[in-house]
């Protein structure tokens, strides 16, 4: 097949770029700057501001995959710029080239629109797409982890150099693996019962894991069996944020949008995808060692 991606630069799109091209698929991937070459991968430079060079994207492909978005922003325009406005534009290219099949990855945080800035814009792009005349399918990812992941290298870290390991207030949330989420990501492209349906994936643990229980396993990863959690309230967390920003400005990862996000007691996934289309293979306590071994080898770690 050929599938159009956004979002290839990134570290959950590099997987899916791996696995599409392992499963033989061309690929053109969409980028704002320069990459290096990859097998199967064709780069189309530009943004999800360029009208033109997203119909280019598009056209001819047998499924668009749309991955690209922000997951922090100083403000809620920048959020909207990215996962609602770009979102339309893509929608509307496919649509205009003759594209039929669109896989939209969205957040968890999306049926919380309420909550926090992040979720409100990735529950405004499904509306969007819901809306839009093609054979679409919205996957919710809960937090995403593995090889090349930054977001999660800081607990990682801290868990390793200090056998101490600060969390969010309690509550649970559900996990994926990078390779899994890819998985299911082109799995979904041929599967004619998921077009019009919401999945929530994860790594089949039914009811998720406790903020002890991932950093217990995180601990395991990086060699702390005896790492120390502790539950950090929800008003530290927010003079941290705002520490942060004085410090860094709009370049600040932690805002209070995210506080708000991480301090919700229930991001445990409820629309699992059918096992007749896809199924986990990578539970959370070999994914995070795994993970652990690749930031070492690496050198981030």
């Amino acid at each position: 097949m050929i599938l159009a991606i956004t979002g290839g630069t990134g570290f959950l799109g590099g997987h899916v770029l791996r696995e599409a091209a392992a499963r033989g698929h061309d690929i053109k991937a969409l980028t704002r700057s320069a990459q290096l070459p990859r097998p199967n991968v064709e780069w189309i430079k530009g943004t999800l501001e360029d009208h033109r060079v997203l119909a280019d994207l598009a056209e001819g492909a047998d499924a668009v995959i749309h991955i690209a978005g922000a997951i922090n922003a100083p403000a809620l325009a920048g959020f909207v710029e990215a996962n609602v406005t770009g979102t339309a534009s893509l929608l509307t290219a496919s649509e205009a080239v003759g594209a039929k099949r669109f896989i939209h990855v969205s957040s968890l945080s999306a049926r919380e629109p309420d909550l926090s800035d992040y979720g409100w814009s990735k529950a405004a792009s499904e509306a969007m797409v819901v809306q839009s005349p093609l054979d679409w399918t919205i996957v919710r990812p809960p937090a995403i982890y593995g090889a090349g992941d930054r977001e999660m290298l800081e607990l990682f870290r801290v868990a390793r150099r200090k056998g101490i390991l600060p969390l969010p207030p309690k509550g649970r949330i559900s996990l994926i693996e990078a390779g899994d989420l890819a998985r299911l990501l082109l799995d979904l492209i041929g599967a004619k019962d998921a077009v019009g349906q919401v999945y929530e994936p994860d790594d089949g643990a039914s009811q998720g894991y406790s903020h002890r229980e991932f950093g217990k396993l995180i601990g395991q990863g990086v060699g702390r069996p005896r790492l120390l959690t502790l539950p950090v309230p929800g008003f530290v967390l927010r003079l941290a944020a705002m520490a942060e920003r004085m410090r860094h400005g709009d370049r600040a990862k932690l805002t209070p949008d995210r506080v708000r996000y991480f301090c919700h007691p229930d991001w445990v996934v409820q629309k699992r995808p059918p096992a007749s289309i896809w199924q986990p293979k990578v539970s959370a306590a070999e994914g995070l060692k795994a993970t652990a071994g690749w930031y070492r080898s690496e050198g981030w770690l």
